[in-house]
């Protein structure tokens, strides 16, 4: 009776949804180097729990992290004794969390009783899974739905194509959602896979696109990442594999790819959320896109879609150095940029990785560049921070209506330029 007793307690345990009440974000404006250094040092402390949502890289850039209630004192005491100005960004992570939650399951109720889907929520894993067949019985002629592989938990893994016909014809690459916890990405690779669905035959520069060209979507590209968002843990970041001989479980998707895998803005503990993995392409959910575009082999652009900050990046991340074709990348992405400003204002920045943000290394932009494929870029949508990662549901849409104006921009140019 007792052993029953104890694995019931162990499987509460293991259901348990963390909980961040009292927690909070904090902004933190860096001044100079030194205070880089400091904040570099508390972020390797790894008593304090702390996540780092924006990293300490530049006097340029703030830094927002998410403090434990626990250690609040000890952070701000440490802050206030070097002299670091800093501000509250979000004063308790949960009251949003419970807010969010209760958005979902009203929504949830209102789309039972309507028998509709609301492009302007956030949904679990395998509600867009199901939306997806339902999007592939309206467009039977335009849209399928292609198993890549399955997820380290098993999870089938799967792309929308979007295509009027041919062979291996010049494609395109969108995934969203490779960072679980930035629901933002993921809920704006649904709103852009109906966007184009039902655009093909209106809008007469998205057919002739499609007319020429395939689009490949990857909507849920971390899937065990992001059903562990929902069921456990709503910060969740990483895949779920098992590292061997670490209690810590999972590997950040996005240092995983072969190139500069293990530099610079990737971290060997498998306990850090830049975690790189144990060699590149460990993560099956890597491996299973890797293989996808190499085995096509007619790729003509790789759009990867994250979220926070407002930027729009190229390669590299894992140097500084230019790309051959940096002025083209950059001229494209701040004509991209001009036409996402021009619906709602919104601000982005646009330049390399490295320049832009910092170094990272095994990003899946420089490996789809190194393979060939010159139109490689990264998203980070909305916001700045203010709401960072828990960007409320009524943005979804405007959010992913400025981004459509920016990917179709990319998608154009790729389309009238081929290489």
């Amino acid at each position: 009776m007792r052993g029953l007793w104890f694995l019931l307690v162990l499987v509460a345990v293991a259901k348990a949804e963390r909980v961040f009440t009292g927690d909070q974000v904090i902004r933190v404006n860096v001044q100079s180097e030194e205070q880089i250094e400091l904040l570099q040092a508390l972020e390797a402390n790894e008593e304090w729990e702390l996540d780092f949502w924006l990293h300490p890289v530049s006097t340029e850039l703030p830094v927002d992290i998410r403090v434990p209630r626990s250690s609040l004192r000890a952070v701000k005491d440490y802050l206030d004794v070097h002299y670091m100005p800093f501000a509250v960004l979000i004063d308790n992570i949960q009251e949003l969390l419970d807010e969010e939650k209760a958005e979902m399951e009203d929504n949830q109720m209102r789309e039972r009783s309507t028998k509709s889907f609301n492009f302007g929520a956030y949904h679990r894993l395998e509600t867009i899974y199901s939306w997806m067949d339902t999007l592939v019985a309206q467009h039977p002629n335009l849209v399928t739905k292609e198993q890549i592989g399955r997820s380290y938990e098993n999870r089938p893994m799967y792309v929308l194509k979007f295509s009027t016909g041919g062979h291996r014809r010049p494609a395109i690459w969108i995934d969203t959602g490779i960072h679980s916890r930035e629901w933002v990405s993921q809920a704006t690779g649904v709103w852009t896979a109906n966007k184009i669905a039902t655009d093909y035959g209106t809008d007469a520069s998205l057919t002739s696109l499609l007319d020429t060209m395939d689009i490949y979507m990857l909507i849920l590209a971390n899937p065990d990442g992001y059903a562990y968002t929902h069921s456990n843990d709503r910060m969740w970041r990483k895949t779920r594999s098992r590292n061997s001989g670490s209690p810590c479980r999972g590997v950040d998707p996005n240092r995983n790819w072969d190139a500069g895998f293990g530099g610079p803005g990737a971290s060997r503990n498998p306990c850090s959320d830049s975690y790189h993995g144990p060699s590149a392409h460990s993560e099956i959910e890597v491996k299973n896109v890797v293989n996808l575009i190499k085995s096509h082999g007619n790729f003509k652009s790789f759009i990867s879609v994250h979220a926070y900050s407002q930027l729009l990046m190229y390669p590299y991340g894992h140097s500084c150095k230019n790309v051959p074709h940096q002025p083209e990348l950059d001229s494209v992405g701040r004509a991209a940029v001009q036409k996402l400003s021009s619906l709602h204002g919104t601000r982005y920045k646009v330049g390399s990785i490295c320049k832009i943000i910092y170094q990272a290394s095994g990003g899946s932009i420089d490996w789809s560049y190194d393979m060939g494929i010159k139109h490689s870029y990264a998203f980070e949508l909305r916001d700045t921070g203010r709401y960072g990662f828990i960007l409320p549901a009524n943005q979804i849409i405007p959010t992913a209506s400025e981004t459509w104006l920016a990917l179709k921009h990319i998608m154009e140019y790729v389309r009238d330029h081929p290489y």
